[in-house]
């Protein structure tokens, strides 16, 4: 059991991904989502998930959230959200296909969305916020991504400590 979004019912899987949902979709959209929490919690932008979700649970009503887990399905994931763009898990889908979206999901690739991934770029939005918000989140999958690049060359011994190491050690 989950919470249904108090304003586009979309089902959420607890308070926390509730307030996530709402905090999220208000400062990269507007609209109604930053209306209702603007009415409800004057202060929501400073907020953390947790203090958030105590606020907004409230006013969510209870909403079926299907818990999907790998290891219970035949291949990967579902049809979850079938009508939302989701893959069907038919014993014929092949899982190691192209989205058609110009990028794959290696990591340490650039983290720049490509044209058509549903991700606008920042110099295109006219709300200097959400523009702003988008580079930052630009630059922190960028420094997530370098991180995880870092990670894997130092666990390879490929990384720019590996020149000092001892080889016979």
């Amino acid at each position: 059991m989950g919470y249904a979004c108090p304003v586009c019912e979309t089902p959420q899987r607890d308070g926390e991904h509730l307030a996530h949902h709402l905090a999220f979709t208000a400062m990269l959209h507007g609209g109604d989502h930053e209306s209702w929490l603007d009415e409800r919690v004057a202060d929501w932008s400073d907020r953390e998930p947790a203090e958030l979700a105590a606020e907004v649970t409230p006013h969510a009503d209870d909403a079926e959230y299907d818990e999907v887990f790998e290891d219970t399905v035949p291949r990967g994931r579902p049809d979850v959200g079938m009508g939302s763009g989701g893959h069907g898990a038919s014993p014929d889908h092949d899982h190691a296909h192209d989205h058609g979206s110009g990028h794959d999901h290696a990591h340490g690739t650039d983290p720049d969305p490509s044209p058509g991934s549903g991700v606008p770029d920042p110099e295109s939005v006219d709300d200097p916020a959400v523009a702003e918000a988008l580079r930052e989140a630009r630059e922190m999958t960028r420094e997530a991504g370098a991180d995880d690049a870092d990670s894997e060359a130092s666990d390879t011994g490929e990384g720019p400590d590996s020149a000092d190491a001892d080889p016979d050690a």
